[in-house]
């Protein structure tokens, strides 16, 4: 008689049981019994657009296939799971239901779940253990389909169902899109990739999956950071697929001898820029850098793709959470931790909690300057304490060090106030390069002024100086700082309750009334008072006239 085996959940959705057919382990033509509730349970996983779903449900079809070539003979067996026994699923109902299903048929329990084995051990069942994964895997990266689509050049590969497959090109800050191939993705292309990802990831001892979420699966795939998209999630299925394009160390960028010395003393550092400029390469570079010089480093990762040195262990998000895993990791006690990416409210307060708890470090930050990295900061944290946490601000552009910006707390009083009686704990942000002051940070009331301090005020002047020459209408000099979420325009008071239109060159901004102090106050959430603080940050010449 032919050798008979029943499947669990863990054997379908790790696809064990094709290997084990494949190689033989089963014996030639063997039987194999699927249980409705194995059934279910992958149909469920798939309607919630679950990637390990999906990868289930292709290997139920190859099972069947083995059985339409005679190499197996497949038998449905039990019933659909009721909603009293789903409700149970916690307590090992279902689990009880396919070993009697295995018991029924005389069948062994095939499965990769040490408590079930154990179980059916103790109820007296055979059953056939198995690893979740082998290793090392038998397959090796580069034969993956998705891997086909990258070159040297390639940063990134996109592809969606009913276009081309595009790549990414280039080096950070020197890149362009790329057409790659005139073959439209069609579902059961993209299909067969995804799947093909998730299998090799599960069974990969240097691979995981890092997020399931309904419609969404990210798995770095050795160094590749891979993305899986679904509907409702997102409008098509979607695969992306990231890889560092270079490995660099200090020595490979612009960095000089003083700079070096400020990094290995500096302990509150945030690397700053835009999407794609190179931060996770520098501070994976600083990281190696740290690691070299006998300093304990770990890093903190929503998702672990930072290209570090084997001895530099990469933590992420324990059970749903960082705060969790920053518990953990105040235990270990690291000399320097890479926080990548510092993006929340939370994530805020848990780098805060870091540095306030003596650990160096080193915090990743999306922004469009320098001095933005820093404002993410206000309204997080209490003034006072962040040159406590911050001390060195590094803006990556186009892959290189394009400013560095240093923090320190005075007490002074503020630039352009008059009163010596205004003095207060002033936050000085100076060039690092020039140690020329570039900013003041204070409270003023209830709000927080962040005010850029121009040396180049007087050729300001000259340029108002000339449109004066150049109009025959008097022109308004206008005073103007951004607070933490509005912006307030002054000018002198002899111009009290007038309308004025307010232009950042030749260019008309908005038209609007001062009050009788000569003040105006527009919301940052306003049309009008973000357009008036994009100008201010561009040190833009913004000025007023009598409308």
């Amino acid at each position: 008689m032919p050798d008979k085996f029943a499947c669990d959940t863990s054997v379908i959705f790790n696809g064990r049981i094709i290997d084990l057919i494949e190689d033989g382990d089963l014996g030639d033509h063997p039987e194999i019994y699927i249980s409705n509730i194995v059934v279910a349970e992958v149909e469920y996983r798939t309607n919630i657009q679950k990637e390990i779903g999906f990868f289930g449900l292709n290997v139920l079809k190859i099972l069947r296939q083995f059985h339409n070539e005679g190499k197996i003979t497949l038998y449905l067996i039990g019933h659909r799971p009721t909603r009293e026994e789903i409700k149970m699923a916690p307590g090992g109902e279902l689990d009880s239901l396919i070993r009697t299903g295995a018991r029924e048929n005389d069948a062994i329990l095939i499965t990769a779940d040490r408590i079930q084995g154990d179980v059916g051990i103790f109820e007296g069942m055979e059953i056939m253990q198995i690893k979740e994964k082998r290793s090392p895997s038998k397959t090796e990266p580069s034969r993956l389909k998705i891997l086909e689509f990258f070159d040297e050049q390639t940063m990134s590969v996109h592809l969606k169902r009913g276009l081309q497959a595009y790549a990414k090109k280039g080096s950070p800050g020197n890149w362009f899109m790329e057409q790659i191939g005139l073959e439209i993705i069609n579902q059961k292309l993209i299909e067969e990739i995804a799947i093909e990802i998730v299998e090799y990831v599960r069974e990969d001892p240097y691979s995981f999956l890092e997020i399931q979420k309904f419609g969404a699966v990210v798995a770095q795939l050795r160094e590749f950071r891979i993305v899986i998209t679904r509907p409702p999630f997102s409008k098509d299925i979607e695969i992306t697929a990231v890889r560092p394009l270079v490995s660099l160390t200090l020595k490979d960028y612009a960095i000089s001898n003083r700079l070096k010395k400020r990094l290995s003393k500096a302990e509150g550092i945030l690397v700053s820029g835009s999407p794609g400029a190179g931060k996770s390469t520098f501070s994976a570079a600083l990281a190696n850098h740290y690691s070299k010089k006998g300093k304990i480093v770990k890093t903190l990762e929503s998702v672990r793709d930072l290209q570090v040195n084997p001895e530099i262990t990469q933590y992420t998000k324990l059970e749903g959470s960082l705060e969790n895993s920053a518990d953990i990791l105040l235990l270990v006690r690291p000399d320097f931790t890479i926080f990548d990416e510092v993006r929340t409210t939370k994530d805020f307060q848990i780098f805060s909690d870091f540095r306030l708890s003596g650990v160096g470090m080193v915090g990743v930050v999306h922004s469009a300057s320098a001095i933005d990295a820093v404002q993410r900061f206000i309204g997080r944290i209490e003034l006072g304490m962040l040159p406590s946490i911050i001390d060195t601000i590094i803006f990556i552009e186009a892959g290189d060090i394009s400013k560095v910006l240093t923090i320190k707390m005075t007490v002074k009083v503020p630039h352009g106030f008059r009163d010596k009686d205004l003095a207060r704990p002033v936050i000085e942000v100076r060039d690092f390069s020039t140690n020329d002051l570039e900013y003041e940070m204070y409270s003023f009331g209830q709000d927080i002024v962040v005010n850029p301090i121009n040396p180049t005020r007087s050729q300001r002047q000259n340029r108002f100086d000339d449109y004066e020459k150049n109009y025959n209408d008097q022109h308004i000099q206008l005073d103007i700082q951004v607070f933490n979420q509005k912006v307030k325009i002054r000018a002198d008071q002899v111009y009290a309750s007038k309308n004025i239109i307010l232009y950042s060159g030749d260019r008309l901004i908005f038209s609007g009334s001062l009050s009788r102090n000569a003040e105006m106050s527009l919301s940052l959430a306003s049309k009008d008072g973000r357009k008036v603080a994009k100008e201010f940050n561009k040190n833009a010449d913004i000025y007023g006239r009598f409308k």
